[in-house]
């Protein structure tokens, strides 16, 4: 029986899919294997030393302490594309809301309400006010081009606007659903330096803290309107303000209010609504149960921000699973230690990500406890633990 610790509202689209007769599914499990959040600060105490792995029900993961979690061998989980149509469709709305002042004239309009007769005549006097540009024959720049960007992308040109996309890592999988109309950008500043719009979709991190910042503006066409959908922290707010002031940036549309950027009239701001939908929800609470599931049944990885991606067809009745340090000669110290003991290897994979690497080891026979606790007491080696197939 696995026990799941749940942190937040889970949305039943998630929770039903942990089968009953092999789940204990709630809020307050005191010693779970698994913890499943949305938005909830998790701290290093928080985590019992029972959890092998934490699944976020979202995108982003900087309310987990992914480099406590990888030291401890707990695997961590994000969603990635589950809310990424929710926030495609915002940040379509955001290039309309930055372009065309939308909300300022729906401001103005409810500020004449008591005029009565006048109405018409005030609309029609007035309405040069809040005129803006149209998006088709506009440059758009997408900074960061994963599920959610190249969806953005490729809509985008369906606006009439040409595109250009700058993601250093993009992905394989991107790549293969980005359209070929979308024109790569060679260097970020070449990017800046002539988009009409721009529109972040990074994690935050302390690489990318702060990423569009007073240098990154001096590059940019004046009258460029941002929208930052993705985190905050992206951008320094002192220096967007500055740029907004100056004239420099049109409009900013973000989706996370301070009270710095809510004084600024030129600032458009949102209540962090980007993967407010319930399909949204549904979609990022289903696919981290199917995460957990998967790596608690059969030790699989996939989207995890701290591990390697890793998955093997099982082989052999027994499953051993090892996370370990980064570090020369581990397989050879863990497949020796099996041999040592007479056990056979039906099959391995060994992938490695970073500072840390993963194994999958299966095995014909039954892993004695005493071998385990050689492979444990193995430098390098952080967490161990075995699964029972069905082979």
């Amino acid at each position: 029986m696995f026990r799941i610790r749940t942190m937040n509202h889970i949305s039943p689209k998630g929770l039903e899919l942990f089968p009953r007769e092999r789940y204990e599914v709630a809020s307050e499990i005191p010693r779970p294997d698994a913890i499943l959040v949305r938005s909830a600060e998790l701290t290093p105490e928080d985590i019992p030393d029972t959890v092998l792995a934490i699944a976020r029900a979202g995108a982003g993961y900087n309310n987990i302490p992914v480099g406590a979690c990888s030291a401890r061998g707990i695997a961590v989980f994000n969603t990635p594309g589950g809310n990424a149509n929710a926030v495609k469709e915002l940040t379509l709305a955001a290039l309309l809301l930055a372009s065309r002042n939308i909300t300022g004239g729906i401001a103005w309009a409810r500020g004449i309400a008591d005029r009565a007769n006048e109405v018409p005549d005030l609309v029609e006097k007035e309405k040069a006010r809040f005129e803006g540009p149209e998006l088709a024959g506009k440059t758009l720049g997408v900074v960061g081009l994963g599920a959610i960007g190249v969806m953005i992308a490729n809509d985008a040109l369906a606006l009439g606007m040409d595109v250009s996309g700058y993601d250093p890592y993009i992905s394989v999988e991107a790549a293969w659903n980005l359209s070929h109309l979308v024109q790569r950008a060679e260097t970020l500043e070449g990017l800046l330096s002539k988009a009409d719009y721009l529109t972040l979709h990074l994690p935050l991190s302390e690489a990318t803290r702060g990423f569009l910042n007073a240098e990154k503006f001096r590059f940019m066409k004046k009258g460029a309107r941002v929208i930052n959908l993705a985190r905050g922290g992206l951008v320094d707010e002192g220096a967007i303000i500055g740029a907004l002031n100056a004239g420099r940036i049109a409009a900013y549309v973000t989706d996370f209010p301070s009270a710095e950027l809510l004084s600024c009239p030129k600032v458009i701001a949102i209540p962090h609504l980007g993967a407010s939908t319930p399909e949204a929800e549904d979609n990022c609470a289903a696919m981290a149960a199917r995460q957990l599931i998967d790596y608690l049944e059969t030790g699989a990885i996939r989207n995890s921000v701290n591990f390697p991606q890793c998955r093997l067809e099982q082989r052999g009745a027994h499953r051993l699973l090892v996370v370990n340090k980064n570090i020369p000669n581990m397989v050879g110290q863990i497949t020796t230690v099996l041999a040592g003991a007479g056990i056979n290897i039906a099959d391995l994979i060994n992938h490695h990500r970073g500072d840390y690497a993963y194994n999958i080891i299966d095995t014909e026979q039954r892993i004695p406890f005493e071998t385990l606790e050689r492979i444990i007491g193995v430098e390098g080696v952080i967490k161990v633990r075995t699964i029972i197939g069905e082979v």
